[in-house]
């Protein structure tokens, strides 16, 4: 009986979204009306430049938010594809922080728990990180099994591409903090039926062409 011909590997670059006018100061979390920066709008021009040098992409997709479908829109554009919406992409709901300020949440007796301990955390009225992981990671598989062989772009927020991120490395999400994901970069992982490749993580300028598991 012949074998079975192995399923190709798939490739996900994973997108953060760009530059807000609240980035580093605010933690906006699931609220809506926070739109790209003129910087953002500039770095997600970058990120489909170089996307779009890629030999192929097969889909985009974006989480519902509207800083993620603005950073989607110009590789969708470059890729002559439409944003596809995927709310497993959505970022961590900070439940009752969301929108407050970082400097006000860092004097928090929790926010050392976010930090060193996030996987028995749950922000209040929200979502455990173990939660947001979970979703990330199902994200993910969904859309390598529906694009089996393919380059899938999705673009998300920076927790829950840390969280993949770490889940791919094999990586305890108690250190998933470690992981830096800057605005508009690109995290490329390859999955295949033997597991994950990391091939770049928090990439901002790098020649995407170039990656390649050695």
């Amino acid at each position: 009986m012949p074998r079975a011909k192995p399923t190709p590997p798939t490739l996900v670059l994973l997108v953060r979204h760009g530059q807000t006018p609240t980035t580093g100061k605010h933690l906006p979390g699931r609220a809506p009306g926070l739109h790209l920066s003129e910087e953002g709008q500039r770095q997600a021009e970058l990120a489909a430049k170089r996307i779009s040098e890629l030999k192929k992409v097969d889909a985009v997709y974006a989480s519902p938010l509207e800083r993620t479908r603005e950073t989607a829109a110009p590789i969708g554009r470059a890729r002559k594809l439409a944003v596809r919406i995927d709310r497993g992409l959505l970022e961590c709901d900070f439940g009752d922080w969301t929108g407050r300020k970082l400097n006000e949440l860092r004097k928090l007796g929790e926010w050392n728990a976010v930090q060193r301990y996030p996987s028995g955390f749950r922000f209040p009225g929200g979502e455990s990180f173990t939660e947001m992981q979970t979703r990330i990671v199902t994200a993910v598989d969904k859309l390598v099994t529906r694009h089996s062989g393919g380059v899938v772009v999705a673009v998300s927020h920076a927790d829950p591409i840390k969280a993949a991120v770490a889940h791919a490395m094999g990586v305890h999400l108690d250190l998933f903090q470690r992981v830096v994901i800057s605005p508009c970069s690109i995290s490329a992982i390859l999955y295949s039926m033997s597991g994950a490749v990391v091939l770049s993580v928090n990439s901002t300028g790098d020649d995407l062409t170039s990656l390649a598991p050695s």
